[in-house]
């Protein structure tokens, strides 16, 4: 049996071909020299790296180098390695020029293999690929929470509509805290190494150090998800759109680290959440939309990523330029930012490198979209900030989703909102300069009129859009608009 060569986010034990099969595992360190990720983001990887060698012991050659090219170089004349597929484009050309000395596997750790979707996409034959259609088959497939004829369990497939309350009126949900792992001496070992490079070698990092947050090993993981679905998952789906202040975590399951990683397979996380459900630990509306969230939206991201091609990265249908501003791309806040949601989600990725899905996609997204900012800048600032940020994961949900900047290839409007919509999924509004309400003025909310600019900017793409046709009929009714987009004009890249 060859040696397998796993990357630092193929970590569990699904990569590998048998329990005792030799591995290589490479830390890179040029990654970390190149491109300026979140601190804890770099903690998070070289652990979880660090961990699974020590794991291993002597079944594991672990090598510390600049670069990858001269880890392989230095192996022993002979190795023969195998590979399952790395999970960007750049990795893989790079394991494709390495030829037939290395074996190319198919890529592992998804619900529904590469050439499982490209034969789900043919068979639509020409029909717009639609997520909902999909999740469904992932459902069928795997038999997740089905009767036995096939149908769904409770006689829906989607609970999207029970799952979208306010937030309440109490400063947090009171539900059982996360779990949280306990740091070791390998984590003290990463965080003097990366200490210095800082101080030494001129490696620069994003945002705060701080406690290790997720789990980054096969044991950590499998804790988390199993306290996940006895003590939280009843109460994720109903505000898993909500967004409260002071309760950053809510009742997220924080798995999507550990599942990026690789420590835990998609369909494993979906069949305990199911279980959970069983036991009755939690409510149906709940678990379907977690198991939706993971072997839906996850494993749709993933295969949109490779169906659309290396270029979907560069798209900008709305032809986006501006440079992100120093405040938002240092997460940098605290005295500039009046508006309490954008500060909160800043000063959230700046402490955590993580928010949840809403202040990702209604603040931080929705802002970037209203305020034209460049696609590309963007997609990159998501995944270096965020600490399960990978690029499969962020060109899509960014270019297609957060930016609409595929041209609606991927959804068939934009997720732009004005702040009526984070005044009604929030807590933030209240006690806010700024008034939702109120599009000019001094106390004019920025997400508002941001709104309107951004629908008056792009017109000519959206005007024709049906399911656009009321936000065009009202912003045609509004008065003062020639005044908010003088307003809008004069605001610029400066902090709201």
């Amino acid at each position: 049996m060859g040696r397998r060569w796993v990357f630092a986010d193929q970590l569990g034990p699904h990569f590998l071909d048998a329990a005792d099969q030799p591995v290589l595992l490479i830390e890179s360190q040029q990654v970390f020299r190149r491109r300026r990720f979140h601190r804890r983001k770099a903690h998070l990887v070289l652990s979880a790296l660090r961990h699974r060698a020590a794991e291993l012991g002597d079944q594991a050659l672990f090598v510390q180098a600049n670069t990858y090219g001269e880890a392989l170089e230095g192996l022993p004349r002979g190795t023969e390695l195998s590979v399952c597929n790395p999970t960007t484009y750049a990795a893989r050309r790079f394991v494709e020029k390495l030829g037939e000395g290395v074996q190319k596997l198919p890529s592992r750790g998804y619900a529904i293999e590469e050439e499982q979707f490209r034969g789900w996409a043919d068979r639509r034959q020409g029909k717009k690929l639609v997520m909902e259609d999909f999740y469904r088959d992932v459902r069928k497939h795997h038999r997740l929470l089905l009767e036995g004829d096939g149908e769904p369990v409770g006689g829906r497939w989607n609970y999207d509509q029970d799952n979208r309350e306010p937030p309440p009126k109490s400063k947090t949900l009171g539900v059982e805290p996360p779990w949280w792992p306990e740091e070791d001496e390998i984590d003290e070992e990463v965080r003097a190494d990366l200490d210095r490079w800082e101080r030494e070698e001129g490696v620069q990092f994003l945002g705060e150090d701080g406690p290790r947050r997720f789990a980054v090993t096969r044991k950590e993981a499998l804790k988390a998800l199993n306290s996940f679905a006895t003590t939280r998952l009843h109460d994720f789906g109903p505000y898993e759109d909500a967004i409260l202040a002071e309760d950053r975590w809510m009742a997220h399951s924080l798995l999507s680290v550990p599942l990026n990683l690789g420590l835990l397979h998609p369909v494993e996380v979906a069949k305990r959440a199911e279980k959970a459900y069983q036991d009755g630990d939690a409510e149906l509306p709940s678990t379907e939309g977690f198991i939706r969230q993971v072997v839906g939206w996850r494993d749709y991201v993933w295969h949109v990523y490779w169906h659309f091609g290396d270029d979907y990265r560069r798209r900008n249908a709305l032809k986006a330029r501006k440079k992100l501003p120093r405040w938002f791309a240092e997460l940098d806040p605290d005295g500039e930012v009046e508006a309490k949601c954008l500060s909160n989600a800043l000063t959230s990725v700046r402490e955590d490198g993580w928010a949840h899905h809403i202040p990702r996609l209604m603040v931080l997204g929705n802002w970037a979209l209203q305020r034209g900012y460049d696609p590309v800048a963007v997609t990159d600032w998501f995944h270096r900030a965020f600490v399960d940020g990978y690029d499969w994961v962020m060109v899509p949900n960014v270019v297609g989703m957060a930016l609409h900047a595929d041209g609606g290839a991927m959804m068939t409007k934009p997720y732009a909102a004005g702040g009526a919509y984070i005044n009604r999924m929030s807590d933030h509004c209240g006690g806010c300069r700024y008034d939702p309400k109120k599009r000019t003025g001094r106390n004019a909310c920025p997400f508002t009129a941001g709104y309107w600019a951004f629908l008056d900017r792009n017109r000519d793409e959206f005007q024709n859009n049906h399911r656009m046709s009321r936000a065009y009929a009202g912003m045609n009714r509004l008065s003062d608009l020639d005044a908010l987009l003088e307003q809008e004009r004069h605001r610029g890249s400066s902090a709201p």
